[in-house]
């Protein structure tokens, strides 16, 4: 990267700090260096800057193993990319797992600036694998040393041309070089990910391994060219999360871990995909080479692994929700609840030549209403169709949809799904993995895994567990349909506790499911969980909203327009509109709008208000029974969240942490 000749520089004297002593903890230190940001005419706002780089501390930490610190952001407080370092005396934790760094660099770019934001990070997170890099710094006798040994890793000058070469010798054979190729994925795409791939490059130089990396990170990236993989030897897999396209480095030796094993033991790890090369029966990529899912690999674990391939599964489900439960509501609004019972017939054999009784209106609400309801088919069969592809990739999907459909033909619902699923997925697995001959294997991700674990997943839910599963779901349905007074109202705290938690994340997303897969039943109390789930899901964005303008001296500036954005995306029931709080203040905010979810599904559940729709929040108010009680629900809860946050935040600091320097997402 390399700056214009009108833009300031990167990093200048004034934004170095030697051997300081900051009294505190990584707060201060970055209280400390947005003050020298600020002095040399770096941002415009100190206090907002600290609030910006605090709330991506929140997130995750930025300690990096060596005694090193990244902590970054992006901000409208400052204009162009800016780098800050500070050497600490005494070392300061920023939460790496080695202990507490000494080495700092605070980087900032304006909001406008995030690809330059991820070059400014990639760069210094090449270089500091370099142990010659890190240990200039740390001997650096000036501040103008420490700016150009920066300037040489952000701003590289360009390479001179090379030299011509002598003749080549007379070649001599020589055993082929191993080819190891890479993928390093970690959560947030930034350091670790960049950091292990040098790590790894650098390992394999030493050791005379040939060597080629792709880094799935978040400034982008180039996809392994095919002969690449084709040529190698092995693959290792330095992630934390899943590996695109998997299925491209199938039947490849392979070696996986975490992604800071990388870090810290890149040369045991290319000295192990070395001897997994020759090794016959050394763990290899799974799949038949065809495009793979995200599924996690490496040493993720079956806590994880399960949630992940949950979590999946409902993911793909929810556009099935909201598609066939928003026309389904829509068909109630234009033909009445009555369309339940005409509207199939409707639509076969009426036209706009040959209307209704009820005329246009309702022949439109029974068109509505059937193309919803086909939709909303496909929501167990397309649950149980993606927890198989999770689990086994492409050669999962149809017998995962076959599964999801005897599901819901033996009566076995939502929980038939997620067994028939899980069922299916790990057969059409379990088949992939047997060896066949070459000419046999073109047709195993196409007719064999799909017919086989079909066949299988359907045997085990006709003979075995079709009709317990079918009873369970049954007595499930009785036993909330039996649901009234206390009972009902403890149903409605625990729902209003799990869709505050985590706003959007798997809790959050379990509840979500859980009520929108009852919609299918179409029970009073299915409608009755499904306006407690959604009411409650409004609640965090609308308590921030009021929070913010009741007492916006809490809040910092961008924490105040994130206020005035969440009225609307809690009116419509987006529940992330509050993570942007709840990540820089979990501890404050989280606690607060679990308590309002609470008092608003307590109501939902007493009051008996039922909704029709899976989504759309205020604005499918013709599909909530008893509107009164649900908007008094909701107006409780709200009120009762953005007053408990205001208390916490007035009444409960977090250690010396001043007002300002409460941070924004």
């Amino acid at each position: 990267m390399t700056s214009s000749t009108s833009s300031p520089p990167i990093i200048t004297t004034d934004l170095v700090l030697l051997d300081t002593d900051v009294e505190g903890d990584k707060q201060a230190v970055i209280t400390r260096m947005a003050n020298s940001f600020a002095a040399a005419g770096r941002t415009n706002d100190a206090d907002g800057l600290i609030g910006a780089a605090m709330a991506r501390e929140a997130q995750s930490a930025t300690g990096l193993p060596g005694g090193i610190a990244i902590p970054h952001c992006r901000s409208p407080y400052v204009d162009t990319p800016t780098i800050g370092f500070a050497r600490l005396r005494p070392p300061v934790d920023f939460g790496a797992p080695d202990g507490p760094a000494d080495l700092a660099f605070l980087i900032a770019a304006p909001d406008s600036g995030g690809q330059e934001h991820m070059k400014l990070l990639s760069s210094l997170a090449r270089a500091l694998v370099r142990k010659d890099f890190v240990a200039s710094l740390r001997a650096a006798s000036s501040d103008a040393e420490v700016v150009e040994l920066v300037e040489g890793v952000v701003n590289p000058a360009p390479a001179a041309a090379p030299a011509a070469a002598a003749p080549a010798a007379a070649p001599v054979a020589e055993k082929r070089a191993k080819s190891i190729v890479a993928i390093t994925a970690c959560p947030t795409g930034i350091a670790h990910t960049y950091m292990a791939a040098d790590a790894l490059a650098a390992a394999a130089k030493e050791a005379g391994v040939t060597f080629v990396v792709e880094t799935q990170g978040s400034s982008g990236s180039t996809p392994l060219p095919v002969e690449t993989i084709a040529n190698a030897d092995a693959v290792i897999f330095a992630t934390d999360v899943g590996v695109k396209d998997k299925g491209r480095f199938a039947g490849k030796p392979v070696v996986a871990s975490g992604v800071k094993r990388a870090i810290n033991e890149p040369a045991k790890m290319i000295a192990e995909a070395v001897a997994a090369s020759d090794n016959p029966n050394a763990a290899r990529v799974e799949g038949s080479g065809a495009a793979a899912s995200d599924a996690p690999s490496g040493n993720v674990g079956w806590g994880t692994r399960t949630r992940q391939i949950l979590l999946t599964g409902v993911s793909y489900m929810i556009p099935f929700v909201a598609a066939g439960g928003l026309l389904i509501a829509l068909g109630f609004l234009f033909g009445g609840y009555e369309i339940t019972e005409t509207g199939n017939d409707i639509a076969l054999n009426n036209s706009l030549t040959n209307l209704p009784e009820g005329g246009l209106t309702q022949y439109l609400g029974a068109i509505l209403f059937t193309l919803g309801g086909l939709a909303f088919g496909f929501l167990v069969p397309a649950l149980a169709g993606y927890i198989s592809f999770a689990i086994a990739d492409r050669p999962g999907i149809a017998p995962g949809f076959t599964a999801g459909a005897l599901a819901v033909f033996v009566g076995g619902g939502f929980i038939g799904g997620i067994a028939g699923g899980v069922i299916a997925g790990f057969t059409a697995l379990w088949i992939s993995n047997i060896k066949v001959p070459q000419w046999l294997r073109g047709l195993m991700p196409v007719v064999i895994i799909p017919l086989g674990a079909s066949l299988v997943v359907g045997l085990i839910m006709f003979f075995l567990i079709g009709r317990p599963l079918a009873l369970i779901n049954t007595g499930l349905t009785n036993w909330l349909n039996g649901m009234t007074g206390t009972s009902a109202i403890l149903l409605g705290v625990i729902l209003g506790l799990m869709m505050c938690f985590d706003l959007g994340g798997p809790v959050n997303k379990a509840a979500y499911a859980f009520a929108t897969a009852g919609l299918a039943a179409a029970t009073t109390a299915s409608f009755e969980i499904m306006a407690t789930v959604m009411a409650a899901g409004m609640v965090p964005p609308l308590a921030m909203a009021l929070a913010t303008t009741i007492r916006p001296g809490l809040f910092s500036e961008p924490e105040r327009e994130n206020g005035r954005a969440a009225w609307l995306l809690g009116a419509s029931f987006i529940s992330e509109g509050a993570i942007p709080f709840a990540a820089a203040d979990p501890l404050r905010v989280i606690p607060s709008m679990m308590l309002g979810g609470a008092v608003t599904g307590a109501l939902c559940q007493g009051f008996g208000v039922t909704l029709r729709a899976p989504h759309g929040g205020i604005f499918v108010f013709f599909a909530i029974g008893n509107l009164l009680w649900f908007m008094i629900a909701l107006v409780a809860g709200t009120v009762v969240a953005a007053f408990a946050v205001v208390a916490a935040k007035q009444f409960i600091k977090p250690g010396a942490k001043s007002e300002s320097e409460l941070v924004a997402a």
